[in-house]
């Protein structure tokens, strides 16, 4: 079973992070939450708790679907991913899906091709370079420019392996969902699963994606776009991030 941390009480809120991060990159939105929920931060395949697990995405989907139980999945990224695979294989446990800065996958082969080779490649480099230097190149990317990481924040994703790593981006990176997984989103709408689809505004790559995940979910898909904030935009604006989670819960 992949490694959580529970917290606090109420509503349950299952969190599910991103690539190179761990339960506890949740930080100051984990704390806020566990207040009046009870909040469910899971260690992915590869990462925290979990490192030693190895998983595809469909397996991972499973494993946090196990971990997690009924409530409101929330992920980010690559734990967006996640999240979507569980409220499309593990209907009866998700309550309402919160996507932030997620996709369905690559839409054109050759570019879902090109994205493994890419990601194979990044993982050898974790494995010969270690992860301080991975995370230090991969922090400085423009994606991140508008995240200011605590020291806690950092501390908690040198804890990963290069071993761990570098098996995530192999069985659940992006160019693993092949075929990907547009085709199967109106099912969320027609079962009436209420989605709502969380994007920075200087993220303009994945404002466009986001758009697109609710025009293929349908009417009870929304998305909401938090000011000023960019990729990782449940960190740099945590309370506009609470504030459109609990609008969410609302529905």
């Amino acid at each position: 079973m992949l490694h959580a941390v529970r917290s606090g009480s109420g509503p349950r809120v299952v969190l599910v992070h991103g690539f190179s991060q761990t339960q506890a990159s949740w930080d100051v939105v984990g704390e806020a939450l566990a207040s009046d929920h009870e909040v469910v931060a899971v260690d992915l395949p590869g990462h925290g708790g979990s490192a030693d697990e190895r998983l595809d995405l469909p397996a991972t989907a499973a494993a946090v679907a196990e971990v997690g139980g009924a409530g409101t999945y929330v992920g980010y990224s690559m734990g967006g991913r996640v999240a979507l695979r569980v409220a499309l294989d593990h209907p009866e446990v998700v309550e309402h899906l919160v996507l932030i800065s997620s996709t369905a996958g690559i839409r054109d082969d050759e570019e879902r091709a090109r994205r493994r080779v890419s990601d194979d490649g990044l993982a050898s480099t974790i494995e010969r370079e270690g992860v301080a230097t991975f995370l230090e190149h991969w922090m400085a990317q423009p994606l991140f420019a508008g995240l200011v990481p605590s020291e806690a924040h950092i501390a908690a994703r040198l804890t990963n392996t290069p071993e761990g790593l570098a098996s995530s981006l192999r069985l659940a990176g992006t160019g693993t969902m092949d075929p990907p997984w547009w085709d199967e989103l109106p099912s969320l709408g027609e079962r009436g699963l209420p989605v709502t689809l969380v994007v920075g505004e200087r993220d303009a790559k994945y404002r466009g994606i986001a758009e697109h995940l609710a025009a293929g979910i349908g009417s009870t898909a929304r998305v909401v776009v938090l000011t000023g904030a960019g990729h990782v935009c449940h960190l740099e604006a945590p309370a506009a991030f609470l504030d459109a989670l609990a609008s969410a819960e609302a529905r």
